[in-house]
């Protein structure tokens, strides 16, 4: 069973908890590294701001009762944008990415945004098969420089059904 959850500041420990997992398990998703956030960069404050972006939707999935999986969906201009999505390694193959892309495109919907957007690590095979099953494809757009100088994000898009105005 998948239940998604909205977070709230007040949620920062299980943030910190998936977010540290998933930096860990799959350092080559991120932009971030586990680095970043332990030592000086593991605070209180800094776990909650990143939970207080305006706008955003923070979700966390839990699979059979235990977290499992996030993402979270920021307003960026005039399209709305997936980042920090990651599906733990138990919770993969369930239907888990899928659920939270879908819940994160219907709360963009709701916002009256047309386009949700994402960027992906070019070498991240699993990741960019789950956005295509899921309705996004290839923007051609050059993505964020990678470390090696060279390489460069992957950047998708999905339009969004038009939201009905709210009754």
């Amino acid at each position: 069973m998948i239940e998604l959850r909205t977070l709230t500041s007040d949620d920062w420990p299980l943030f910190r908890e998936l977010r540290l997992a998933a930096l860990a398990e799959a350092p080559y998703a991120f932009g971030s590294t586990l680095a970043d956030w332990q030592g000086e960069g593991d605070r209180e404050e800094r776990w909650r701001s990143r939970l207080e972006i305006p706008g955003a939707l923070d979700l966390v999935a839990f699979v059979d009762g235990e977290p499992a999986a996030m993402a979270t969906g920021v307003p960026e201009g005039g399209h709305a944008e997936l980042i920090s999505m990651w599906v733990g390694p138990r919770a993969r193959g369930r239907g888990v990415g899928a659920r939270l892309i879908e819940e994160i495109a219907a709360w963009a919907a709701r916002q009256g945004f047309t386009t949700l957007r994402l960027a992906v690590m070019p070498h991240n095979p699993r990741a960019i098969a789950l956005y295509e099953r899921t309705g996004f494809t290839d923007t051609g757009e050059p993505g964020d420089l990678l470390p090696d100088g060279v390489s460069r994000e992957l950047v998708m898009a999905k339009p969004l059904p038009a939201s009905p105005p709210p009754l």
